[in-house]
């Protein structure tokens, strides 16, 4: 009883999702869906069209056989038309709304807050954006459109069928397993089914891209073998699971198919026998059988729809996750002027599933202008630090402030323009180096750009044959790590931000680069906060100040 009440509550929850989702694409939808119904309706007159010109050779009634021939010509064109329209604007809508969930989708996950361990693996987001969202978009733009129009012709071809011959209409509905269609069980196991390939495929994704992007890496273990058979067991198990859902679906098919079988035939023979008897003309024995298939296309349709609306259940679950991410703090940005320090006091934070506190009871005031070196052994919450001024994460216990001269602000995504930061390892993105330069500051001038890759000591860039304009590849491939390293300081050192963070930006440089980076950094840098984490007590030793974190015990 519980589960059943579950189940009804996530499903009232789906469908408000999508009316949600919907919003700006109902009206055009149900337009596409009016001219599916036209095109229906259309259909339906060529079938009597059809008939009554039979009926006109045949004897069985007296007309005009140029006014019959000219409306069949006209229901032709008619249904191409109508076609050609509803095809056109369902691919126009869908591909609209695609675009626009997708971009929302991608705009939550972008801005969604950092708990320090994601939940979803970003292949299985990355497969959820690529492959559920169609799945969405067509059944909203297409499939419940179409629906209504096969719901208008089942019903219209039943009445025009019954209007003809009562008796063989109730044959027909009675042979027709419609209460197959929409079996309770059938439903449920499909929906079970569907969710588990979706997430089986899923894994196959995420197994893919960590594999790929981690190549080199897996090469150089010689792993090649067992990530390969790894990928072939979550292969194998999506086949099953694909295989079970299409076995059980042909069987249910089938089942209606025999049903949709056995219809016409009963059809054929009633018009064979009317025939004989001279109940039936020929008019009307070619409009029973074409309204038997006009009959039975709905319903092989219907039974088509049912596994492609689980799927949209399915997904819709799957989306309605990633659009429940909790978002960062929005507003306008609060920026404060001059040279800018920041203050932690009585700090306290543990990473959530863990008990061990990285920081417990931190307390230091980075002043305005100074240039602190963070030291401290793997573990000792050097870059927690970080992220917790970046106000990526919050404090358990404690505060971290932002101040100048005259104001004082709790740190916050809001905040978060007054600081530049540049994380440990190659963070490059693929395209020029131009392009990974303006990240950091989208309208800076070729002599800023100059003047950053100087202090970053990467003038090494402008003497490439291609200069800014040379192309990296993904994680800044063609080029080799402390020069990926230098090009992020400098993209760093773009940013208008008060307080430069650097987390670990000497550990892929020598001793001559390193000295060189922290001498142009103290000395063209002076309106800046330089908050810098190393592990090396040399590179603490070139600072103006130093702190030292220790690991807590578990």
């Amino acid at each position: 009883m519980y589960r059943d009440r579950d189940k009804e509550m996530r499903l009232r929850e789906c469908l408000g999702w999508l009316w949600k989702t919907s919003k700006g694409f109902r009206l055009p939808a149900v337009l596409n869906g009016l001219t599916g119904i036209l095109q229906v309706s259309v259909s339906l007159c060529f079938v009597w069209v059809c008939k009554y010109l039979i009926d006109i050779v045949t004897r069985h009634t007296e007309a005009s056989l140029y006014t019959g021939i000219a409306c069949l010509i006209g229901c032709i064109i008619a249904q191409l038309l109508l076609s050609v329209i509803s095809t056109r604007q369902g691919s126009r809508i869908e591909i609209r709304f695609r675009n626009r969930l997708r971009h929302q989708l991608f705009g939550r996950i972008l801005e969604s807050r950092w708990m320090g361990r994601e939940k979803l693996h970003s292949g299985d987001m990355l497969n959820r954006l690529v492959e559920d969202v169609p799945v969405i978009t067509a059944a909203l733009c297409r499939n419940i459109p179409a629906l209504f129009a096969t719901g208008v012709q089942l019903a219209g071809a039943l009445y025009f069928l019954y209007r003809l011959d009562p008796q063989l209409t109730g044959l027909l509905l009675f042979i027709t397993p419609v209460a197959l269609l929409f079996s309770k069980t059938y439903v449920r196991r499909m929906r079970r089914l569907s969710r588990e390939i979706r997430t089986t495929d899923s894994q196959v994704q995420s197994h893919l891209q960590e594999q790929i992007q981690h190549r080199i890496l897996i090469r150089t273990l010689e792993y090649t073998e067992q990530a390969e058979q790894a990928l072939a067991g979550l292969q194998a198990d999506l086949q099953r699971k694909v295989m079970r859902r299409t076995d059980f679906s042909i069987f249910s098919r089938i089942m209606v198919q025999t049903g949709f079988a056995a219809g016409y035939a009963t059809a054929f023979l009633w018009g064979i026998f009317g025939l004989y008897d001279g109940s039936v003309t020929f008019g009307m024995m070619t409009a029973f059988l074409q309204l038997v298939a006009q009959v039975q296309r709905p319903m092989v349709e219907l039974s088509r729809q049912i596994p492609a609306f689980i799927q949209v259940f399915t997904a819709t679950e799957r989306l309605e996750e990633l659009s429940s991410l909790s978002p960062e703090e929005q507003g306008e940005a609060v920026r404060l002027q001059g040279r800018l320090g920041i203050c932690l006091k009585d700090v306290d934070y543990s990473y959530p599933g863990s008990s061990r506190k990285v920081l417990q009871g931190f307390s230091h005031d980075f002043l305005p202008g100074s240039l602190t070196a963070v030291v401290g052994e793997t573990g000792a919450g050097k870059s927690t630090m970080l992220r917790l001024m970046l106000a990526l994460l919050k404090p358990d216990r404690g505060s971290v402030t932002l101040y100048n001269g005259k104001e004082r602000e709790e740190v916050s995504p809001l905040t978060r323009c007054n600081l530049s930061y540049v994380p440990q390892g190659n963070t490059l993105i693929s395209g020029t180096i131009r392009d990974n330069l303006l990240l950091g500051k989208p309208e800076a001038t070729e002599a800023e750009l100059q003047a950053a890759l100087h202090t970053a000591v990467a003038d090494f860039v402008m003497t490439l044959p291609e200069g800014l304009d040379t192309l990296c590849g993904e994680q800044g491939a063609g080029l080799s790590e402390g020069q990926a390293q230098r090009i992020a300081i400098a993209r760093g050192l773009l940013r208008p931000g008060s307080i430069l963070l650097l987390d670990e930006p000497t550990s892929s440089l020598d001793e001559e680069t390193e000295r060189k980076l922290l001498e142009r950094l103290s000395r063209q840098v002076q309106d800046k906060t330089l908050i810098l984490i190393t592990h090396r007590e040399t590179i603490a030793q070139l600072c103006t100040s130093a702190v030292r974190l220790h690991k807590e015990d578990a």
